[in-house]
């Protein structure tokens, strides 16, 4: 019986292919291998934990170059096929691209988001922390990318919550968050502002600074129906808002923050990042974006 690749090897083909699969297919998990008797057995790990079989890979002994059979849909086979150069072995990264075109490329695209400044847009309780969790999560963002204001205000008042609400508080707290941004996009990295941001005076100090350095500014709305962010704000137990309070930030965001009025304001691209209402988890959220 044929034998796998060595342990070191296998490491190294599964970390080569998911790295290339990212960089073409950014709306898809990952990429898995599993191997038995010589063969590398490729599937694309789909949101929502789908799996898609895309091909199988031969072991003939070096590293740089494998087998190829692609897996026809609906056949549960794999057939001996050739790569785009005409032979029926290479790169393992040609035989990804090769099934990938065939089978990744019909699903739904990635929206691309530019390197520059990202707004997040939308009330308390409407998804955006989980959503940029998910981001990090899925390895999309570094974690460092994200500019929370309320994670800063818990780093700058965590012990003293009342000493928090103060309009001095909220002034320390936005220019530190003003700090931190102009940090990322000065060095030509993106930043992503994660606060409500409902209100067009919240978002005119942000577009102002990522016009210091002439950097896109692309914002995603998240508008869940009041019966959903309701709901959302119950589940998660939020003692810091009232129910009275979220009912008047969606009224906030009906009224400022439609898309048009953000493109208005100098928003380069806007985009509404699915939730509840489209039955959408935050990790199939994530996977409807590319960052650059």
């Amino acid at each position: 019986m044929p034998k796998n690749p060595p342990a070191s090897m296998q490491h190294h083909l599964r970390r080569r292919l998911d790295r290339h699969a990212r960089a073409r297919w950014p709306h898809v998990d990952s990429i898995t291998v599993r191997f038995r008797a010589g063969f590398a057995y490729v599937a694309a790990e789909l949101p929502g934990g789908k799996s898609l079989p895309l091909c199988r890979l031969r072991f003939t002994g070096v590293l740089h170059d494998w087998g190829f059979a692609l897996y026809p849909a609906g056949n549960g086979s794999y057939r001996d096929g050739i790569l785009p150069h005409g032979l029926p072995a290479g790169a393992p990264e040609e035989a990804l691209d090769r099934a990938g075109d065939l089978y990744l490329s019909v699903l739904p695209s990635a929206v691309r988001v530019p390197t520059g400044l990202v707004v997040l847009v939308g009330p308390p309780a409407s998804g955006k922390t989980s959503f940029v969790r998910a981001l990090v999560a899925r390895r999309q963002i570094d974690a460092e990318a994200v500019v929370s204001s309320d994670e800063i205000r818990t780093e700058l008042f965590g012990t003293s919550p009342a000493e928090a609400t103060s309009d001095a508080a909220d002034a320390r707290i936005f220019e530190e968050r003003d700090r931190r941004i102009v940090a990322r996009l000065a060095a030509g990295q993106s930043a992503i502002a994660e606060s409500t941001n409902v209100t067009p005076q919240a978002r005119a100090r942000l577009i102002a600074l990522a016009a210091r350095f002439h950097a896109p500014v692309t914002m995603l709305r998240f508008d869940p129906d009041v019966a959903d962010l309701l709901r959302q704000y119950t589940e998660r137990g939020r003692t810091d808002l009232t129910a009275t309070d979220v009912r008047a930030y969606a009224a906030l965001m009906t009224r400022d923050a439609s898309a048009d009025r953000l493109r208005s304001e100098g928003a380069t691209d806007v985009h509404d990042v699915p939730g509840r209402r489209r039955a959408t988890t935050p990790e199939e959220a994530a996977a409807h974006f590319s960052f650059a």
